[in-house]
């Protein structure tokens, strides 16, 4: 199944997001591959079976499977980094920031797609795990880059569209054990 094709399933409550990712998938802020590759690594943090389907799908039609796997790898290295940071973020202890973290990060100098594609999947995964020290962190280095606001927010505003996506069918597919439950 398509986006498009996952996109008319929607109830009717979900109407802006079906409208904002047919936008948001044309905007001009981005590349076909930082749009695609945003998608796809949106998919993955999201967590819904049907929409990296979807994304994994259509996707396939825009990049090449090298870039499919780093955005994958993007979305998989910052879900272990994003509960890691924010922990140290989170807690008052001082003392776990002097601590080394020894968890493998390879992939952040061997993912073979444009490095600030990559950083800017990694900022998206970020936004929609929560985590404010590796959002600031990696939104800085794309910035330091010359990558524009306008540019990181467009691939912010995909990353929001595909997270709510992601919730709307949680929801639905929740809906009739939900209903049973309450007859």
């Amino acid at each position: 199944m398509t986006l498009n094709e996952l996109l008319e399933t929607l109830p009717s409550y979900a109407r802006d997001l079906k409208l904002n990712l047919s936008s948001l998938l044309s905007q001009n802020e981005l590349t076909e591959q930082q749009t695609w590759g945003t998608v796809v690594a949106s998919a993955v943090a999201s967590r819904n079976e049907d929409i990296m389907r979807s994304a994994f799908a259509d996707a396939a039609g825009h990049l090449s499977p090298q870039v499919i796997e780093a955005a994958k790898g993007a979305a998989a290295i910052m879900g272990m980094n994003n509960v890691y940071y924010r922990f140290l973020h989170l807690t008052s202890n001082e003392k776990y920031r002097t601590i080394p973290a020894r968890l493998r990060m390879n992939i952040l100098r061997s993912h073979g797609v444009d490095a600030l594609d990559f950083e800017l999947w990694c900022t998206v995964v970020s936004a929609i795990n929560g985590c404010g020290a590796c959002v600031d962190s990696h939104e800085k280095t794309l910035r330091e880059k010359g990558m524009s606001e306008e540019t990181i927010v467009a691939a912010v505003r995909i990353a929001s569209v595909i997270h709510g996506l992601a919730s709307v069918l949680e929801a639905e597919k929740a809906t009739p054990a939900v209903a049973a439950a309450v007859s």
